[in-house]
């Protein structure tokens, strides 16, 4: 049985995102895989990671591929996210990684995210894709005094250790920086990243592929993969895909009950998370200067229920925060009620301008709290690249592309770092996993509000 509600995984279900509206129809149709087809890989999943696996296997490769895609092309994570293309992708702070990792374990998967970046905005510029970037790095904010002197001691730690500098704001700097709520104690900017239409990046990418060669099927669910002598046979409603090698591109949106190896590889290793958005109209000078923000860096807070937010190029603010537990129609009423609330007290100023979209979706939390790009036990020939911890626009897309050059054996499991080696092992008990999963949230809010 599925994790959530079938209600979260109806692909016929519009996702209600902003991001649909600046996007023509026509611009999501890719056909659906109908009879018999066959290819050199199989890649399951039409998003970020998927899409750069099947650019880099047809484009760099010359490989022969079919990408299997259950919705629409960006219907899941890759179409719906808050569009902050920055580092990140483990749960664990530099800190930690250099404990368990050692300190160049940990400096080889800081210089992987700055590549993810770079590599997001290459993509951006060979294949033309205008996808309405902007900010110039991203800020931390300190939800509590407390908060900001720990974000003291983290930027003094990164430049010692790792040589990385962050710029400290005072609170009253932040103002004049335009970055002004009741809620921001000062805060910690770094100058790496950038925002931006994250559907309109999707699409690019599949535009991309496409004119690489890759075949690209979406409305196609797959509903079991098997392995028949040494290829492997994907079959959804009106076709089947016939591989050498499969790579698993399917996140936080993984079909577990799928029969077949690869499915067994990755059951119970894996814990989808909601978060949702909100976008609201165009807000006039005055109105943004009522609240005090004006700026458009990419902003987050330092809870561990974080919210994360940005003004965008048109004028509209986005809000995002994590948290909800399920996506049945009830559900999302009330994490509709929950983002309001939470936008509403931290920009004050904005109670009356009209919210025009609210959504949800997956990211997706592997047990070790890192991602993984690598091979997939008791299945040969399979790969899978995925658990970005809520940071896959960067992360996913060179993750993609590397399990690409993995499976193609162009690359070695050496030169993925070794943060996202694995193994990708079980959540104990993972029948539990939602359980687990409330009881943090609840430990999450204590600390983030009282300890």
């Amino acid at each position: 049985m599925p994790l959530y509600s079938p209600h979260a995984y109806d692909h016929a279900r519009p996702v209600g995102s902003y991001w649909e509206t600046t996007v023509p129809m026509q611009e999501h149709v890719y056909p659906a895989l109908e009879g018999d087809a066959v290819a050199d890989f199989a890649v399951l999943g039409g998003g970020y990671t998927g899409l750069n696996a099947a650019l880099q296997l047809a484009g760099a490769h010359g490989a022969d591929v079919g990408l299997l895609e259950g919705g629409d092309i960006g219907w899941g994570a890759s179409g719906r996210n808050g569009g902050f293309c920055c580092v990140g992708g483990s749960k664990h702070s530099l800190g930690e990684l250099a404990r368990k990792f050692g300190q160049s374990g940990a400096a080889g998967f800081l210089d992987y995210q700055r590549r993810s970046i770079d590599h997001v905005a290459e993509l951006l510029n060979a294949h033309d894709i205008e996808a309405e970037t902007h900010s110039d790095g991203e800020l931390c904010l300190a939800h509590r005094p407390k908060a900001m002197r720990e974000l003291e001691d983290e930027a003094a730690y990164l430049r010692k250790t790792f040589g990385v500098e962050t710029t400290l704001h005072s609170r009253e700097e932040l103002t004049e920086m335009g970055v002004a709520g009741p809620e921001f104690f000062g805060g910690a900017q770094l100058d790496q990243g950038f925002a931006l239409n994250p559907l309109k990046y999707a699409l690019g990418l599949a535009r991309a592929a496409s004119a690489a060669g890759a075949r690209i099927f979406a409305n196609s669910q797959v509903t079991s993969i098997t392995r028949e002598g040494d290829r492997w046979r994907l079959v959804t409603s009106n076709g089947t895909l016939t591989a050498r090698k499969l790579i698993m591109a399917t996140n936080g949106y993984l079909q577990e009950e799928v029969p077949g190896a690869p499915g067994k590889a990755l059951s119970g290793r894996l814990l989808p998370l909601l978060s949702s958005v909100l976008v609201t109209r165009p807000l006039t000078v005055a109105e943004q200067a009522a609240q005090g923000w004006t700026s458009p860096l990419m902003s987050y807070d330092s809870r561990r229920l974080l919210h994360y937010f940005r003004l965008m190029p048109d004028g509209r603010f986005l809000f995002g925060m994590r948290g909800g537990t399920d996506t049945t129609p009830e559900k999302d009423a009330e994490t509709r009620k929950e983002i309001l609330t939470d936008f509403h007290r931290m920009f004050p100023a904005w109670r009356e301008v009209d919210v025009t979209h609210v959504w949800s979706g997956f990211v997706c939390m592997a047990a070790s709290l890192n991602p993984y790009v690598g091979p997939l036990d008791g299945a040969p020939d399979a790969f899978a690249a995925l658990a970005y911890h809520g940071n896959g626009v960067a992360m996913g897309s060179l993750s993609g592309a590397n399990v690409a050059d993995l499976a193609a054996g162009s690359i070695t499991r050496d030169d993925i770092p070794a943060v996202a080696r694995g193994p990708l092992r079980r959540f104990p008990f993972p029948a539990l996993r939602k359980t687990y999963l409330k009881a943090a949230y609840q430990w999450y809010t204590l600390c983030d509000e009282v300890i």
